[in-house]
């Protein structure tokens, strides 16, 4: 799949003003858990996908060491039909799950259940991210997982048959449920999955759609098995995450109208759409006919008034995980002080995302103060500024959407290219709505 490269010295300013429509990246939560889990029901199956990132593409390439077919067909408006075929049955070396967080927790999970054994490695940024979370549980069911020092590469050696446990989970996190639920499908009775605090729901809905006796009650997770998943085929909608620095930009900038189509609208991901209500924003959502595990549709968004300060922290947090650094961008162009905290998970993520974002906010002009578990943040006077991204996509896009809604002045990125992890037409994107050439 080809894209237009990224001029590493391109600088984001403000637009006169902000048009379009647009169609975004499929979402990749989704995408990476309809390869795992079609893979583990044998297929065949067609997962369709709109411009998959770097992430997903190292989950396809991961599952293809491992002996499934995952073959890749262009299709229509963009969309590339991925057809998968066969169950994991080898190995082949070390895989390679180059920056992907989600690729190596969710792996860990379905190998946990199959006989393989092998060894799931990644680059220095996912190498410095904890895997004793997901390695704990999946030890306690039978499997045996050894890590260097609780991080990557992680050494699996599954089982056939596992067994089934009761486990809480240190921290919210969707990508441990999904992997402790993918290890359960080979496990003797009753898991159940404690969080605590809520978290994103794909995993849930995608089995249960696959035919798996799965279900969620408030926080806790129970899955039955052994379980056997049926394939399914399925149109991957377009990413929440990706929307809402549209959203952000719409609600900062003066003059703007914007309409993202085809976007998943999951309950469990528009708690940032709630967020920028909140602060005022004007945001209309239209949802579209039900087609396969995830509801999807239209959200509309245009310039409004001055947008309202807020305070995150406590549960809300563990759902706005992603899209925090650009929710920043909106709090440091609201009417007053902001402040997000209880957000030390950020600290852990591809970059030490607080740093990071502190970081740029104050070389963007804005007033800002470093929380352990958080900032405090309000408007200043918006300045050029070069941002260190620390080769973080949320990092690097957060800070082009303070430059083109105004809220800084000039931004130059460092590692512009970046974006391409979660989100590759971004700046062909960021090109259309602002009226320039792409």
């Amino acid at each position: 799949m080809s894209l237009a490269p990224v001029d590493p010295a391109r600088a984001v300013r403000r637009a006169a003003r902000l048009r379009g429509e647009l169609r975004l990246p499929s979402d990749k939560s989704v995408a990476h858990r309809a390869l795992i889990a079609n893979a583990l029901a044998g297929g065949p199956a067609e997962i369709r996908l709109r411009t998959p990132g770097r992430d997903v593409l190292s989950t396809a390439r991961c599952l293809r060491a491992l002996g499934v077919g995952v073959d890749e067909q262009d299709g229509v408006r963009g969309v590339a039909r991925w057809t998968v075929v066969g169950v994991p049955d080898r190995t082949d070396g070390t895989l390679d799950c180059g920056n992907s967080g989600t690729t190596m927790r969710l792996l860990a999970g379905a190998l946990a259940g199959l006989p393989l054994r092998a060894t799931l490695d990644g680059d220095a940024s996912l190498r410095a991210r904890p895997m004793d979370r997901v390695a704990a549980p999946l030890r306690a069911m039978g499997a045996s997982l050894t890590t260097r020092h609780g991080r990557a590469p992680l050494l699996i050696e599954g089982a056939a048959r596992l067994r089934a446990l009761e486990h809480r989970l240190p921290v919210a996190s969707a990508q441990l449920i999904g992997a402790v639920a993918l290890a359960a499908l080979a496990a003797e009775g009753r898991t159940l999955i404690h969080a605590p605090g809520s978290t994103r729901d794909h995993t849930e809905r995608l089995l249960a759609w696959m035919g798996a006796p799965i279900s969620r009650h408030g926080d806790v997770t129970a899955i039955d098995g052994p379980a056997r998943l049926r394939p399914r085929s399925l149109t991957v909608p377009g990413d929440p995450s990706a929307a809402v620095p549209w959203l952000v930009a719409a609600a900062v900038h003066p003059d703007a109208e914007l309409l993202l189509t085809g976007v998943g609208l999951n309950p469990s991901r528009l708690a940032a759409v709630g967020v920028l209500r909140e602060m005022g924003a004007r945001i209309e959502l239209s949802q579209g006919p039900a087609a396969g595990p995830e509801p999807s549709g239209d959200i509309a968004v245009a310039s409004g008034s001055r947008l309202r300060p807020i305070s995150l922290g406590g549960a809300q947090v563990a759902a706005l995980v992603d899209e925090l650094p650009v929710l920043a961008v909106a709090m440091a162009a609201a009417d007053g002080v902001s402040e997000l905290r209880d957000a030390g998970e950020l600290r852990v993520k591809e970059s030490d995302r607080i740093a990071a974002t502190v970081a740029g906010l104050a070389a963007i002009g804005a007033r800002v103060e470093e929380l352990p578990d958080g900032w405090r943040v309000s408007p200043g006077a918006a300045t050029d500024a070069e941002i260190a991204t620390g080769g973080d996509h949320r990092i690097a896009i957060a800070f082009a959407i303070a430059g083109l809604s105004g809220v800084a002045g000039e931004v130059r990125l460092d590692d512009p290219a970046c974006v391409s992890v979660s989100y590759p037409t971004f700046w062909q994107h960021l090109a259309a709505v602002s009226g320039e050439a792409a």
